[in-house]
């Protein structure tokens, strides 16, 4: 179980919350601490105010106000009560030993038996000594001041849920509203699928850093996109330099062998077939001391390797231009019918790939260019068929926002490592996806580059239906 998000904003709010619960639970305790103080200071004051009052009675010749007092009490110097409040009903505020000690005015917490047999009832007293040396005691429930510690605390406890709650909404909303540039950012660099529609990230206002990330990331996707139209020049001119020089070495492998087999059909004629064959150039021109005949089968396989070779570079040759002009040439818009293009192209391919393509789904036509997708679905029939599949399953889905091609062939499938950089210029799998087959690897990046010109995004993993590889292609709908 994965114990920290994967959202920065969740992780930000988190960290909010929690600081903000600990930072409420501090403060409050530090009002409930300074409350508690002056709830007490305010019984003192009380108790301070009476105390006096009744002192300066008694000081003055009249003991009976101790009675009248709602809780006090005085005592001779031996700590005997000589008056009381009738509530203390015999019981006593300070012990005898307390009021022979008692020196000065003193703050202090008694217990009263409880009424009628009740729980002990707790009360806050002070203690002064008068001039004569009598001690008078003045007290005051405590119950109150629990009572009002008790709300004070309730009242806390359940302030801070709805300020944590306060607070995490609040921190959810600035949060939000601060990283909405960095969705707007995440979504644009999603979006753009290929550098070659001109496509900016969108601006930020501001100096920030989320400003200054933008502005950025788009300079980079602009340094970026200058790279790739370099690349893919250079791509289109060598690739369209190299057609030249292979189209002319292809034509003079062509004639050696045209020349070696005329050759060889003059000195069948001849009785000695060990005898020199005399080649010479088509101008009549001497070409040099005639060969043995044991040796045209050895020339004759070297022109013809080399003339592979030759038919290789071409096709090499001709990849590279498509590839560099895949995403760069106009598309034209029209209607192409996805089943029927597939079929046809299989058709086309059987007799060369023994590949069995089967075309399910949905009937669907998009607007796209016939050739090109024609040459997508021929490229993906020949890789499924270079892997050694047997069965390629074509299966096509009309969406609402996406239509869908599935291209799944019952083959061994990408290799693991590949599937990251399987659709990179030049990368080729290994023996068992091959198997043994020489490949340039510009199959699928031609296949990709021309789904991007169309807007779509192309796609490759192993698996069902077939258990071997899946290409799928998602091209947008056109309204």
């Amino acid at each position: 179980m994965r114990l920290v998000p994967r959202s920065l904003r969740v992780r930000l709010v988190l960290v909010t919350a929690v600081g903000a619960s600990v930072a409420l639970v501090l403060c409050l305790g530090l009002l409930y601490t300074v409350l508690d103080r002056q709830l007490r200071a305010a019984f003192d004051a009380d108790l301070s105010r009476r105390a006096g009052d009744v002192a300066a009675a008694v000081s003055a010749g009249a003991p009976d106000v101790v009675p009248l007092d709602p809780m006090a009490q005085l005592y001779d110097s031996g700590g005997r009560p000589v008056a009381a409040s009738p509530v203390l009903d015999g019981g006593r505020l300070l012990a005898p030993a307390r009021v022979r000690a008692l020196r000065a005015e003193l703050f202090t917490e008694a217990s009263l038996p409880g009424r009628r047999g009740g729980e002990p009832e707790e009360v806050r007293v002070l203690a002064r000594r008068l001039a004569d040396g009598r001690v008078l005691a003045v007290g005051i429930r405590a119950a109150p001041l629990q009572h009002a510690r008790d709300r004070l605390l309730a009242a806390l406890a359940l302030a801070v849920p709805p300020l944590v709650l306060l607070v995490s909404a609040a921190a959810w909303a600035v949060v939000r509203a601060a990283l909405r540039p960095v969705d707007a950012l995440t979504r644009e660099a999603a979006a753009i699928s290929s550098l070659e529609n001109g496509r900016r990230m969108p601006s930020v206002p501001g100096d920030d850093e989320i400003a200054r990330l933008a502005r950025t990331l788009d300079g980079m996707l602009a340094r970026l996109r200058v790279a790739f139209d370099h690349e893919r020049a250079f791509v289109d001119d060598a690739s369209h330099e190299l057609r030249t020089p292979i189209a002319v070495l292809r034509g003079e492998i062509e004639l050696a062998l045209s020349a070696l087999s005329d050759a060889r059909a003059a000195c069948g004629r001849h009785d000695g077939g060990d005898a020199a064959v005399d080649l010479r150039a088509g101008d009549g021109r001497d070409a040099g001391p005639g060969v043995p005949h044991d040796r045209l089968g050895e020339v004759e396989r070297s022109l013809r390797g080399a003339l592979g070779e030759t038919e290789r570079l071409s096709r090499l040759a001709e990849n590279l231009l498509r590839l560099a002009r895949a995403g760069s040439l106009p598309a034209p818009a029209e209607p192409v019918d996805v089943p029927a293009v597939v079929r046809a192209e299989a058709d086309t391919l059987r007799p060369l790939l023994g590949l069995r393509v089967e075309v399910t789904g949905d009937p669907l036509v998009v607007s796209a260019d016939a050739d090109r997708f024609r040459q997508v679905a021929a490229n993906l029939m020949a890789n499924s068929a270079a892997a050694g599949a047997t069965t390629l399953s074509v299966r096509v889905g009309a969406g609402r926002e996406w239509h869908v091609v599935e291209f799944a062939d019952d083959g061994p499938g990408f290799a693991p490592g590949l599937l990251e950089s399987a659709m990179e210029r030049f990368t080729r799998g290994d023996d068992a996806r091959t198997r043994g087959r020489s490949g340039a690897g510009l199959g699928l990046p031609i296949a990709r580059a021309v789904v991007a010109a169309h807007g779509g995004t192309m796609t490759i993993r192993n698996g069902l239906p077939l258990g071997g590889a899946v290409v799928t292609i998602r091209l947008p709908v056109h309204r």
